[in-house]
């Protein structure tokens, strides 16, 4: 074989930085759910090991022989930006791809910044980080950028401009223009445009809206700032980084549960998101971040303002939330708590937190009481608090109380089969949807199945259901959801019946509802939650 296609050989390499947070589990319904999920919410840039010589000679994906042409002198670089400036980018020059038909596969170059920003940051956690906006800049990252927030859609800002618009306007042209005004200083964000969506409890929860062009330049900032912080964010913290999920969550609470942990702290911060020191945040960030430009671009979208019905407000507190950046600043903020409760007060309980939404398992009361008032200082101290009505504490032991978490009920059950075999009462961790979740769903279903759709194709009906059953059963089938699931997948049975009998009306012939069961819909494409639970794995329990 020639020494091209063995090149051309390689094995499956790392993911990239993209990715969609997909929990698949392995196990089947049998008894206590475990271990750490194959995926997160996108993949990470940190270096692993390879497990082969294939491995460690790619990180892309297979290269087929293919014919390959030289572009022009002059042309894009693999990652769609031009050769000049190649000293802020890293690039072909000349080059679109690689030529040679057996030869590696493209570089993905801002991957491989944030590796080495990663790297740079593990190895030496004191170091303060000088040069970054000239990473920022970098036509690669901003197209990198783009894409992500293409992918997230969104609307549009005060600016009115709309995703669609801008792509008539010249995706290039715009990057080109960040790209000027982020290098000549120039750059200025627009105010957040305020909008509101209701909240489970009946209120509503403000939104600010960055526009597109200020969206693009927020994620390439966090493109490049990420894997710094990346580097020093503790296991405990769950929400909106590479590898970790929701569900990464909940698995180690119902371990913990398994092994002891009866007593809960169930926080919640009042209005965290309004209330994040602006002046602090930045204490928070300087600590890594030196560039002054790069900080300035901070503090100008922290104090852009908000325009709420054609009235612009300034902001003195808090993160925008819908801004593309407010994740990675809450997490920064909320770091200063992971790193009190693991380094002083471990010994207490686990913390597992998902942005600003946490709790704290422990074994004792005593434990638990100690931890709510050691949380409390630290918050304290960042000028937050906890909430003094949404706040409690729960008794897990037994099944006494249970709590709500990440759209979960988590409650304590006995083992049926162990009481049976051994005689011993050994209680493990259950969660599955809440009764909010449950509520969700069912509204969804019936906006999407109103009386009036009864002339409608069933099929187009169908088809509209089914993402939405899809998504909501991905996410709560790696716990102990089966019941929950029957009952929605009756309930929409019951909703697309109601659609036919109000289509048939008086000319309903006898017998003919009964064929209109659950086989006659999965033939028409409805797909079936019941039997689709999948455990991630077991856990043991403590007698």
């Amino acid at each position: 074989m020639s020494a091209a296609h063995q090149s051309g050989a390689r094995a499956v390499g790392l993911g990239g930085v993209r990715g969609a947070a997909r929990v698949h589990g392995d196990g089947r319904n049998t008894r206590g759910p475990s271990a750490q999920p194959g995926s997160g919410q996108r993949d990470s840039y940190k270096p692993r090991a390879k497990a082969s010589a294939a491995q460690r000679a790619s990180e892309g994906v297979k290269v087929l022989p293919i014919v390959a042409t030289n572009n022009a002198t002059g042309g894009k670089d693999p990652c769609g930006g031009q050769v000049e400036d190649a000293r802020t980018r890293k690039g072909m020059p000349g080059r679109s791809g690689a030529n040679s038909p057996g030869g590696p596969p493209p570089i993905d170059h801002v991957r491989q910044l944030q590796r080495r920003l990663w790297v740079a940051a593990k190895r030496a956690p004191d170091r303060r980080f000088h040069a970054l906006l000239d990473r920022i800049w970098r036509r690669d990252v901003l197209q990198e950028a783009w894409r992500r927030v293409k992918r997230n859609r969104g609307s549009a800002g005060v600016d009115q401009q709309t995703l669609a618009e801008i792509e008539q306007y010249g995706v290039e042209r715009m990057i080109d223009e960040l790209h000027a005004v982020l290098r000549a200083g120039t750059y200025r964000p627009q105010p957040v445009l305020r909008r509101y969506i209701p909240k489970a409890d009946g209120r509503q929860r403000p939104l600010g809206i960055p526009t597109v062009r200020d969206r693009v330049v927020q994620m390439a900032t966090t493109l490049v700032l990420e894997p710094i912080f990346e580097a020093d964010f503790r296991a405990s913290s769950y929400g909106f980084r590479p590898k970790r999920s929701a569900t990464q969550a909940l698995e180690t609470l119902r371990i913990h549960g398994a092994r002891g942990g009866n007593h809960v702290l169930d926080a919640d911060i009042r209005d965290y998101f309004g209330s994040i020191d602006h002046g602090k945040l930045m204490v928070l960030v300087e600590r890594r971040i030196s560039d002054r430009r790069v900080l300035k671009l901070l503090r100008q979208w922290l104090a852009a303002g908000v325009m709420d019905e054609g009235q612009w407000t300034a902001t003195t507190a808090g993160t925008p939330q819908g801004g593309v950046i407010s994740p990675l600043l809450s997490n920064i903020y909320l770091h200063v708590l992971d790193r009190v409760l693991e380094d002083r007060y471990a010994h207490l309980g686990a913390l597992v937190r998902y942005a600003d939404d946490f709790v704290v398992m422990c074994d004792t009361n005593a434990a638990v009481e100690d931890a709510r008032q050691r949380v409390s200082t630290v918050l304290t101290r960042l000028g937050l608090e906890l909430h003094p009505e949404k706040t409690r504490l729960v008794d897990l032991s037994r099944g006494r109380e249970g709590f709500d978490f990440l759209g979960c009920h988590l409650r304590k059950r006995m083992s049926g089969p162990i009481w049976e075999r051994a005689r011993q009462r050994v209680f493990y961790l259950h969660r599955g949807p809440s009764q909010r979740a449950m509520a969700r769903v069912r509204a969804r279903v019936r906006a999407l199945t109103p009386r009036g759709r009864c002339h409608a194709d069933l099929r187009i009906v169908i088809a509209d259901l089914n993402p939405v059953l899809r998504g909501w059963g991905q996410y709560f089938r790696t716990g102990n959801a089966a019941n929950h699931f029957t009952d929605i997948d009756q309930y929409v049975e019951r909703r697309l019946r109601g659609l036919l009998l109000k289509r048939a009306g008086s000319r309903l012939t006898a017998g003919r509802a009964g064929s209109w069961k659950r086989p006659f819909f999965e033939h028409l494409g409805l797909i079936r939650l019941r039997g689709t639970i999948q455990y991630p794995g077991v856990a043991h329990a403590t007698t």
